[in-house]
């Protein structure tokens, strides 16, 4: 029997000021900025209307994994697979989902985000957990100093064996795109179980504070 998913958000205090001052400003030339296009243009939807969201919503560069993990770094049997979560927010069409067994790791495709971009929403799954598990969740981003990957965590999942919408997470990193030129800052996510079981992720968006 399949119980529904809960997700809490994990709490984010002086690791994220300590975070956010590694940067400074100046052009971002690693290698999360070489991938992201930031002047890629993003349709807007509103993929959590059923869940009493009102916000809209950018699908991230292959959020959906309908193109295998097109950019997504993979590791640990980490993998695009077969079956789509089951409101199909994306499309009628989409087929497919993030698999993450134990000790796997995936980073999705980088993108950009601004003073206006503050949060991401996914949908996940869990099979084979125990109450010690969790899928954690980071947001990538680059020192305009030092060019060094730097890593915040912005959330946790909690077991579930339904397909449901994770609450909003604040990535906070956001903030430093008014320390560049363009006003933005290159970042990817990265998704890790944590203890036993395997999980699924599917439909990966970021929330701009904007109408279409």
């Amino acid at each position: 029997m399949f119980e529904a998913l809960g997700c809490r958000l994990a709490a984010v205090g002086l690791g994220a000021a300590g975070a956010l001052a590694l940067l400074a400003p100046g052009a971002y030339a690693g290698p999360i900025s070489s991938e992201a296009d930031c002047s890629a243009s993003r349709p807007l939807t509103q993929p959590f209307l059923p869940w009493a969201d009102l916000a809209n919503y950018a699908l991230s560069p292959d959020g959906g994994l309908e193109a295998g993990g097109k950019g997504w770094r993979l590791s640990g049997g980490a993998t695009s697979t077969a079956g789509n979560e089951p409101f199909f927010v994306g499309g009628s069409n989409d087929s497919r989902s993030l698999h993450l067994p134990s000790g796997s790791s995936a980073t999705s495709a980088p993108t950009c985000v601004g003073l206006e971009w503050p949060t991401i929403r996914f949908f996940t799954r869990s099979s084979g957990t125990s109450s010690l598990s969790s899928l954690r969740v980071e947001v990538l981003f680059e020192s305009a100093a030092t060019r060094a990957t730097q890593s915040l965590q912005i959330g946790t999942a909690t077991p579930g064996g339904n397909w449901w919408p994770t609450p909003q997470m604040v990535m906070l990193v956001n903030t430093l795109g008014a320390l560049s030129e363009d006003g933005m800052v290159p970042v990817a996510f990265r998704f890790t179980p944590v203890a036993t079981g395997s999980w699924q992720i599917d439909d990966l968006y970021v929330d701009p504070w904007r109408g279409p």
